[in-house]
This record gives C-alpha cells, sequence and structure tokens, in this order.
C-alpha cells in the first residue's frame, strides 16, 4: 500500500494532487454558481490553528467568471511566489467563509 509522503496538510483539497487550472476553474464556478463572493488570500508561513490569512485585494464583489478570479490569483501569485495562496467563498448571507482551497503551494511545480 502505498501513503502519501508526509508534509502539512491545508485545506479540503490539499490530500488530492495539485489542480490544473481547469480544476481550479470549475471549483470556483462552482463557488459563483452558489452566490459566494470569491476573495483571494495568502500567508507566508500558514499553522493549523491560523484561520485569517491575508487578504489580497479586496474580495471580488462582482466577479462573474471563473477567469476573473484566476487573473487575481496569477497576480498574486507572480508578487508572492514564496508564499500559499487559496481562493475562499464567502456567503454574505450566513456572513461566514463556506469554501476554500489551496491554489498555490511555494516550491511546487504545479499549484
Amino acid at each position: 500500500m502505498k501513503t502519501l509522503p508526509k508534509e502539512r496538510r491545508y485545506e479540503t483539497l490539499s490530500y488530492l494532487p495539485p489542480m490544473t487550472d481547469q480544476q481550479i476553474a470549475k471549483q470556483i464556478q462552482y463557488m459563483l454558481d452558489q452566490g459566494y463572493i470569491p476573495a483571494v488570500e495568502f500567508e507566508e508561513n500558514p499553522q493549523p490553528s491560523d484561520h485569517h490569512w491575508t487578504l489580497w485585494k479586496l474580495p471580488l464583489f462582482s466577479a462573474t467568471s471563473p477567469q476573473e478570479v484566476l487573473n487575481e490569483v496569477r497576480e498574486c501569485r507572480a508578487e508572492y511566489s514564496n508564499c500559499y495562496i487559496r481562493v475562499i467563498g464567502f456567503d454574505n448571507i450566513k456572513q461566514c467563509q463556506t469554501m476554500s482551497f489551496i491554489v498555490h503551494k511555494p516550491n511546487s511545480s504545479r499549484y
């Protein structure tokens, strides 16, 4: 039986292999379809107890396509390539974060 290499895991989808841009776009599309407001966050050395990361710009209140969010992820990745980057979905009715997933890990070939 083969097991995953020992490394710190972040978020629910971090146990899966790295996602492609198309897979990330599908997750973002789901987020938009649910009416969640996407935002991009980053953190250089996140700890499991860290619930709040640094927000990249303002949340994307007017985003209507996954491409708009991916463009912000690319900008954040270009400026903070040494940081973990995640996309979160905020539900403005429940007033809480409803989903999040990592889209970039530093020193990683795919994220």
